[in-house]
């Protein structure tokens, strides 16, 4: 499989300020120890199921099931860096619809600043790009590329708009509780 990266099916950046200073945050720790019910508490009822694994080589990996618009699609996230402050992940995502299954690649970047006051700005980025497969899939079902990109930007930027201060929401609470915790 190919991924067409020149091309952007998909492309939202939203961000939501927390009252957490940014040294009390740690992205990594709460994206790779998030309970699976905390998880659908950040964007029901999209969010569907989680849970955290590792590639074959051992590279971590996060497994997301949600719905966006009338897709469901299961994210394979592998970290290809994840620190405190920036997390970016990258999937080969299967996406389910009505008429068959394909697969697209989903870029998610978390994202902690620090902003003055004590307080930090999270940002929540997700990119999607077509794969091969995906514009064999656009082709066999009779649907452009164009029209294809139009219903996925408006499917994903509302599911982002909505859980990104969800997921801020989160990570504050995590923050809160480990600092209580030392």
């Amino acid at each position: 499989m190919k991924i067409l990266a020149e091309k952007i099916l998909s492309q939202s950046a939203y961000t939501t300020e927390i009252d957490v200073p940014l040294e009390k945050v740690d992205i990594a720790d709460w994206l790779f120890n998030l309970p699976e019910a905390e998880y659908l508490r950040c964007c029901p009822p999209d969010h569907i199921g989680s849970g955290v694994t590792t590639t074959d080589d051992g590279r971590r990996m996060v497994i997301n099931v949600e719905m966006i618009g009338t897709g469901l699609v299961i994210q394979h996230y592998v970290a290809e860096e994840a620190t405190p402050s920036y997390c970016r992940m990258n999937s080969i995502s299967d996406v389910f619809t009505s008429v068959g299954r394909t697969q697209v690649n989903v870029v998610w970047e978390l994202i902690a600043e620090a902003i003055e006051g004590g307080r930090t700005r999270y940002t929540n980025r997700v990119t999607s790009h077509p794969t091969d497969v995906f514009m064999d899939f656009l082709a066999a079902h009779g649907q452009t590329f164009g029209q294809a990109a139009v219903a996925r930007q408006e499917a994903g930027g509302d599911h982002n708009r909505r859980e990104t201060p969800l997921f801020a929401a989160s990570i504050a609470r995590r923050a809160v509780a480990r600092a209580a915790a030392k």
